[in-house]
């Protein structure tokens, strides 16, 4: 049994959570670590995207500038493609639909498979630029990752997939987060914000000795 257990709040519109994703899992496969993933909805449609930033056109233009400051701290800057999404006719997605792929992906494998999912759908997002609100673009995801996609589809817009996002909503309220991505250590620490591989690896190195 791991001696930690994280629980890593992400959204997949989120660009800090994508630069925050490959570390964890390197750290994950260097120390004894279990990690769980949980959604976090940042905006769940157009109408609160237009509550928070304004309107959708302001909110691309903002959300794209927060892409500046994370491809500048990203391992690899050459996997966010920011002239690329501004150019793309679609306005700014919601997450919404993403996080009801990444449930219905664990339903049909388990919470790694959520986290390729996760992975892969901000690929699609960040790097490759598609419209992660559109429904077949979360199919050809899911199928990618060798999830059937007749299946996947049918989980996706279940009432199942839908309460399952909830909880994990409501265990964020329960644990006070309100920015991701955001780290859970044993369901006690909480750690709101991206860490460097190093910064990652020296917190989980002293729990790991307490």
């Amino acid at each position: 049994m791991s001696k930690l257990t994280v629980e890593f709040f992400h959204d997949a519109v989120c660009g800090w959570c994508y630069v925050q994703s490959p570390r964890l899992r390197k750290i994950a496969q260097e120390m004894d670590i279990k990690v769980v993933q949980r959604c976090f909805v940042l905006q769940r449609n157009n109408q609160e995207i237009i509550q928070r930033f304004g309107s959708l056109e302001q909110a691309k233009t903002e959300i794209l500038g927060h892409w500046v400051a994370c491809k500048q701290h990203a391992d690899d800057p050459t996997s966010i493609d920011i002239e690329g999404m501004a150019k793309q006719p679609f306005t700014y997605p919601s997450g919404y639909l993403a996080a009801l792929g990444a449930k219905a992906a664990e339903m049909m494998g388990d919470s790694d498979k959520h986290w390729d999912f996760f992975d892969a759908i901000q690929n699609q997002h960040l790097r490759i630029n598609n419209n992660i609100g559109d429904a077949s673009i979360l199919i050809e995801t899911a199928q990618s990752i060798g999830l059937n996609p007749i299946t996947f589809e049918e989980k996706l817009h279940s009432d199942e997939v839908k309460a399952a996002v909830e909880d994990d909503l409501l265990l964020a309220r329960r644990y006070q987060i309100r920015s991701i991505p955001t780290l859970v250590i044993n369901g006690e620490k909480v750690i709101s914000q991206t860490l460097s591989l190093e910064q990652m690896r020296q917190v989980f190195s002293q729990l790991l000795a307490a």
